[in-house]
């Protein structure tokens, strides 16, 4: 099994996964760009996720003498931890649609700061009170900074609106649903990182009886996808779907729209992958700060792949650029406190 031993390995590990983070909702906008079915579109997403997980379990997860193998694992899980990961993979389920209806609301530039950066303030008291590593005081300082990035996306966000309201009657609506429906997204995000860690063994190498691997896990996880998004798909055709896209069927759509679906979920997956194999040696609430950087990541797609702010005053810019300055001032906190620990 591939297990890391080394703390900058550890943290190096986590910046890949806030890359991963940071860029799978590119295959949503070019979803929406070719009016393509959001609902559609996660299924084929949740579908590579599934695959990820599957191959990542029978390779990285079975091979090499360290650790214990995927269905050696898996046979010897405690039921407990077993369910603790499939509820964690139906508690991010929810919040990561509610992400995705955030998204395709308020946009990239803006959908992801919020759902993600109340995520990470969220998560990082949840999973320090779990596992008290690093310096709290940078810890601290790294959440606090972050919260005030908040305030600038929304602000932001804001004042592009109010530019392009044109007196519609709906403006006041269509200003707040997006932020709304991405801060709910953050709210449930928050927890899911600690339930899937916590049904984690504490030492790859020699887990402990009952406790999983991180590609056990990962699988379970997967799994409560699956079974949850049934369910969970009502949000997004209430929030996010036309009601001319929500009459089309999956098998309308192109096979290349398919691939952009499974090739989101395929990246998606491998971020998850780096992020749990790095949370023990980098620390649960350090390597989940880190990834949500992912943060940065989506702002710049949407700033500059994607033009959203285009035409925007220039005081939304301006929100915008100091909103990236203040998350990766808060990132970087984050990650001080690891290193100082």
């Amino acid at each position: 099994m591939f297990i890391i031993e080394q703390t900058g390995l550890a943290i190096g590990v986590c910046l890949l996964a806030m890359l991963c983070w940071g860029s799978w909702s590119n295959g949503q906008k070019i979803a929406a760009r070719d009016k393509v079915p959001i609902t559609l579109f996660y299924r084929d997403y949740v579908l590579g996720i599934v695959l990820w997980a599957v191959v990542a379990a029978f390779t990285l997860g079975s091979l090499g003498e360290d650790g214990r193998p995927f269905l050696e694992d898996l046979r010897k899980a405690d039921w407990a931890m077993l369910g603790l990961a499939l509820a964690a993979g139906v508690a991010f389920n929810l919040g990561n649609q509610l992400l995705v209806a955030g998204i395709q609301a308020a946009g990239l530039a803006i959908g992801m700061p919020v759902g993600t950066s109340i995520a990470l303030v969220l998560g990082l008291i949840v999973n320090y009170l779990a596992e008290p590593e690093g310096n709290v005081a940078l810890l601290t300082a790294g959440g606090a900074v972050v919260l005030i990035s908040i305030a600038c996306s929304a602000f932001a966000y804001l004042k592009k609106e109010a530019d392009s309201q044109d007196g519609e009657d709906d403006a006041e609506g269509s200003k707040t649903k997006g932020l709304l429906i991405a801060g709910s997204a953050g709210l449930a995000n928050g927890f899911f990182f600690w339930m899937i860690t916590t049904s984690m063994a504490s030492d790859f190498a020699d887990p402990e009886r009952g406790q999983l691997t991180p590609y056990t896990a990962l699988v379970v996880f997967a799994v409560g996808m699956v079974i949850s998004n049934p369910l969970f798909e009502q949000i997004l055709r209430r929030f996010a779907d036309t009601p001319e896209a929500a009459q089309l069927r999956y098998r309308d759509v192109t096979t290349r729209h398919h691939w952009v679906g499974v090739g989101s979920g395929l990246l998606w997956g491998l971020g998850m992958t780096s992020l749990l194999v790095a949370s023990t040696e980098a620390g649960n609430a350090i390597s989940f700060g880190i990834s949500q950087g992912a943060t940065v990541v989506g702002v710049l797609w949407g700033l500059f792949a994607w033009r959203e702010f285009k035409g925007a005053p220039t005081t939304a810019s301006r929100w915008l650029w100091v909103m990236g300055g203040t998350y990766v001032l808060g990132v970087g906190l984050i990650v001080a406190a690891r290193l100082g620990s």
